[in-house]
């Protein structure tokens, strides 16, 4: 049965590319890269061309996720299993394949109307190491992880569980959450050794990202991104903390879009098996409230 692989890269629209490039660089430390086009620019954070396309536009929102299939024959399997499910896409063309820089993907929407673009061959520029934005003492785990992983809007959480395991993803609810409104219970999913890839079932603002993830290899480095995030005063959602579900030490702050960053270390793989959580271990205090993750971790 055909599956994805991983979160190759994402496309966000952000209103502020002058911010963004600061912020991506000297609090994260993700390497910007310009290729002079006007309405867009990128960011590494390993070999890969990009993991980030950064269009510029008013929304500051989700453009699109990018799920990625281990070659042709199963991006051709994919198609089927879409054609069998009555998913709607389409299929990239040779200049919108250049424009990813992949060697073909399709293009559809998740029930929730997220686009989603499923791809194989990613451009990797060996010839172009990484360079992180700021000193680091590691790097960021992607490989066979993928980039980390985003909690994104549903309006029918039944709904988005299924595409999502249509995907090939498996999961299910990992926390019985108490927020100002009730309990939810998010859907965490993953494809590969990473915890999840992908979460649902948090309240929406209006946008389709809640938050992002993006884990370092060393703790040395969340910790000077803890420190850069606070000197500047950005606000902070959750403070530091260690996750029941994946075992990672992290915390949320604001980016220039508006949606939560969460920077982390320490995650651990996905299980076969499923539990649930009510609390995480310790940490991650309400902090700044209205930013979109109003929960009791």
């Amino acid at each position: 049965m055909v599956a994805v692989t991983e979160l190759g890269y994402v496309g966000l629209t952000v209103s502020d590319p002058d911010a963004w490039k600061k912020y991506a660089s000297e609090c994260i430390g993700l390497e910007v890269y310009d290729e002079n086009e006007p309405d867009r620019f990128y960011l590494r954070m390993d070999n890969w061309h990009h993991r980030f396309v950064m269009h510029t536009g008013a929304s500051d929102d989700l453009a699109y996720m990018g799920w990625r299939v281990a070659g042709e024959p199963e991006l051709h399997e994919m198609e089927a299993l879409l054609r069998e499910n009555g998913v709607e896409y389409s299929v990239g063309t040779i200049e919108e394949n250049e424009e990813r820089r992949v060697l073909g993907h399709l293009k559809l929407n998740d029930p929730a109307g997220t686009p989603i673009e499923i791809f194989y061959g990613p451009r990797v520029d060996l010839h172009l190491p990484f360079h992180p934005g700021r000193r680091m003492h590691g790097r960021f785990v992607t490989n066979n992880a993928g980039l980390g992983h985003c909690l994104i809007a549903s309006t029918d959480l039944a709904a988005s569980y299924e595409f999502y395991r249509m995907l090939g993803l498996s999961g299910s609810i990992e926390y019985h959450l108490g927020t100002p409104n009730g309990v939810i219970k998010p859907i965490f999913m993953h494809c590969n050794d990473r915890q999840h890839s992908i979460a649902f079932g948090v309240p929406s603002d209006g946008k389709m990202l809640n938050h992002m993830m993006l884990e370092y290899t060393h703790l040395d480095d969340l910790g000077a991104s803890h420190d850069v995030v606070r000197k500047r005063e950005i606000p902070v959602a959750l403070q530091l903390g260690k996750h029941a579900n994946d075992k990672a030490l992290t915390f949320y702050s604001q980016t220039p879009s508006g949606w939560l960053m969460e920077l982390g270390w320490g995650g651990c793989k996905s299980e076969p098996q499923q539990s649930y959580h009510h609390l995480d271990v310790f940490g991650h205090g309400p902090e700044a409230t209205g930013v979109g993750l109003d929960v009791e971790l």
